[in-house]
């Protein structure tokens, strides 16, 4: 049984006749007709009814053509799955994203993408660092944006940009008479984070030691934490504390509603790279998105070297 004699009698059931079968197949009829005999002889039952005028498919035979499509239509798939692996950048790629990054860089890294693989449509997915490395491994995601550090085996990282980190604080609080902040003086107020598990929130505590301090002692039940960057910026707006947030998460009306103060020498910054996994099979793939990523005219922050 081959694939040839399934496109035969799907041709057959669907023409009921073999002449225009046979001319839909691009071959003579003798020859489609002896591989359709062929074939009924291997399984010893009759695909079509020949006594009539119009060929007419038997019980068994719609039974086995329609397996016979299926089979085909699963024959054509595998053709486009390999036809996309020559053509790297054509097919969908999965690539996730952690929810502090996706809202800033996905507008932008979409529109640079489409001039560099217009072929090549991202299907999205943003979480947390942990599940989206999970979802990495298991290969129900391409690559992942994600800030350091980040090590996991058999998992490669490519560089993207470095991001300085800001302190916003309320109308009327005492810091907008500083010219900048040391990362010192917020052990002092009263600061909010993203909740427990947010690489930011880590990201910063690294970088404000004394502020790590103070937070391990209070415990997570008596510090303020946001849910989201945006639930942030509004209790920031509100008076109820100050925060750090990522230059990319920042907008040219947010003075409206709170003062933006950067930190002194040795400004505290995130990493964020690109993590795939070793053996992907679509090299050229990865490239366009880190391209798109170093082109796509992100402000505020200072790309890698491509």
């Amino acid at each position: 049984m081959t694939l040839t004699e399934l496109r035969y009698i799907v041709a057959v059931a669907q023409e009921k006749h073999f002449g225009r079968a046979a001319q839909r197949c691009h071959v003579s009829q003798p020859t489609l007709s002896i591989a359709i005999k062929k074939l009924e002889e291997e399984l010893a039952l009759s695909l079509f009814d020949r006594s009539s005028n119009e060929v007419i498919t038997t019980e068994a035979g719609e039974r086995i053509v329609a397996q016979a499509r299926r089979v085909l239509e699963e024959a054509d798939m595998i053709k486009q799955l390999a036809n996309e692996e020559q053509n790297e950048l054509e097919g969908s790629v999965k690539l996730g994203l952690i929810f502090t990054v996706a809202p800033y860089l996905l507008p932008k890294l979409i529109l640079s993408l489409r001039n560099i693989a217009p072929k090549m449509p991202l299907m999205l997915e943003e979480n947390y660092t942990h599940v989206l490395t999970e979802m990495l491994k298991r290969g129900e995601l391409d690559a992942i944006v994600v800030a350091e550090p980040f090590h996991e085996p058999g998992v490669v990282t490519e560089p993207l940009y470095d991001e300085p980190f800001f302190v916003i604080v309320p109308r009327g609080h005492h810091f907008e008479e500083l010219d900048a902040v040391t990362p010192r003086a917020l052990a002092e107020e009263q600061v909010l984070l993203l909740t427990e598990g947010n690489c930011m929130r880590g990201n910063i505590l690294d970088s404000c030691t004394e502020l790590a301090a103070k937070q391990r002692i209070l415990g997570l039940t008596n510090t303020l934490q946001g849910s989201s960057i945006n639930t942030i910026r509004h209790m920031v707006a509100s008076g109820l504390a100050i925060s750090v947030l990522p230059a990319t998460a920042l907008t040219e009306n947010d003075h409206l509603l709170f003062s933006i103060i950067p930190f002194e020498s040795n400004v505290p910054q995130r990493s964020i790279v690109l993590a795939y996994r070793r053996n992907f099979v679509r090299p050229k793939a990865l490239h366009a998105i880190r391209q798109a990523i170093l082109s796509s005219q992100l402000t505020g922050v200072e790309f890698a070297k491509r």
